[in-house]
């Protein structure tokens, strides 16, 4: 195991622990594998730099 995942499982554990939710041990796996694709996709929006003058949509529409 590497230490990203030693740290992720730490993480979700504390988060676990804290927000008092009870989290199965055949859970973690899955919870790990969303929570790495999530730190991936923040890190792409991360990366983009916007203007100064870069203001938040009025209205989000999907």
């Amino acid at each position: 195991m590497t230490k990203k995942s030693d740290h992720l499982d730490a993480y979700i554990d504390s988060a676990a622990n804290l927000l008092g939710l009870p989290l199965e041990p055949d859970w973690k796996p899955a919870v790990r594998a969303n929570l790495e694709v999530t730190l991936k996709l923040a890190a792409i929006v991360g990366e983009k730099e916007l203007p100064d003058d870069a203001e938040p949509a009025p209205v989000y529409q999907a």
